[in-house]
């Protein structure tokens, strides 16, 4: 008989496949054990971040990778418990890691690409290591690759007190972002954005966004705007966009079709590049350049303290209906970090 391990999973995996499952229907059992293959290892999970694609492929709403196993999470911090024969050579059996997978980070052991793995510094956390994988490797690749941000640059971040707008502050502000600008649903999480670096932030729910930050940059704009809500602020992230703007799209929060009236003039008199980006979908070398670039850019700063992981709570993965409550709230300002054992 195969080995076994517990994972998360719901009360009928084929209803969140194909478009029903509430947080309710989540529960532990015995599945196989994964085997670790070609560059893999198996690590033994500690604890696993939270993040919101978690909750739409629940729902059915995430184009989930055709190699991604059908237990959910994709971020984790353990310790490698065997190594396949091509897998990198500075890890080995024993290493304390944390890294990013295509999915199967929901349960005590997941076999992922020694390619999207990290040594964790003993300066971190298990908790804070889970919760830097998706968002941090997310925010870099809107900034750096897609965005093309560099020092001097001043950017917008929308959604600001969430988990990648978390990390994304602290980027542009360790590298000399000459302004930093975020959006959020309450003056609470403006004040927690600012506290991390930004330098103004603006309530979507009792501000028109775009016309302050045209009047905080005197009708310049910013240069890179981070997009994860689509449909309502197409119009406005044209509107505040620089000239040779940068807008990154990474999520249609308020959906994909756009009112009758939006003026697209923008893109051709600014001459502004809109591109829409996704990390779940890319191949594993892709991934890889990403998880240097993060090392290179964060992790310094990770280990020393100038760059934190803020953890809105911390649950024992048995509570794993109640953390996926808690994301739905939208209240949070924080990852959300279950542990195993």
């Amino acid at each position: 008989m195969s080995p076994t391990m517990r994972a998360v999973v719901a009360w009928n995996i084929a209803d969140i496949k194909n478009g029903a499952g509430p947080a309710s229907a989540l529960h532990i059992t015995e599945v196989p054990m994964p085997v670790p293959e070609d560059a893999q290892a198996l690590v033994k999970i500690k604890a696993f971040g939270l993040n919101r694609m978690d909750l739409l492929q629940r729902e059915g709403m995430y184009p989930v990778p055709p190699q991604a196993p059908r237990t959910l999470g994709v971020e984790f911090s353990g310790t490698i418990h065997k190594v396949a024969k091509n897998a990198e050579a500075d890890f080995k059996e024993g290493d304390e890691v944390f890294g990013l997978a295509y999915g199967g980070a929901y349960a005590e052991y997941i076999a992922v690409s020694t390619h999207m793995l990290i040594h964790k510094p003993n300066e971190l956390s298990w908790e804070q290591a889970a919760g830097i994988p998706e968002t941090w490797i997310t925010a870099t690749q809107a900034m750096y690759l897609v965005g093309e941000f560099a020092p001097g640059k001043s950017i917008l971040w929308h959604a600001g007190a969430s988990s990648v707008s978390i990390a994304g502050i602290q980027l542009s502000k360790g590298d000399s972002a000459s302004a930093i600008y975020v959006t959020a649903g309450s003056d609470e999480k403006i004040g927690f954005c600012k506290s991390l670096g930004a330098t103004a932030g603006f309530n979507y729910r009792t501000q028109d966004w775009a016309k302050e930050i045209l009047r905080a940059t005197n009708g310049k704009g910013v240069d890179v705007v981070i997009d994860f809500v689509g449909q309502n602020y197409f119009q406005g992230n044209l509107d505040v966009a620089a000239k040779d703007g940068r807008i990154v799209n990474l999520g249609a929060l308020s959906g994909t079709k756009l009112p009758a009236g939006v003026d697209i003039g923008a893109f051709v008199r600014k001459r502004i590049r809109f591109e829409g980006s996704s990390l779940r979908s890319r191949d594993e070398e892709y991934q890889g350049k990403l998880r240097n670039t993060l090392v290179e850019h964060a992790l310094p700063k990770l280990r020393d303290g100038n760059f934190t992981v803020p953890i809105e709570k911390v649950f024992p993965w048995e509570e794993i209906v109640q953390a996926h409550e808690l994301m739905e709230s939208n209240k949070t300002k924080g990852k959300i970090i279950c542990t195993i054992g």
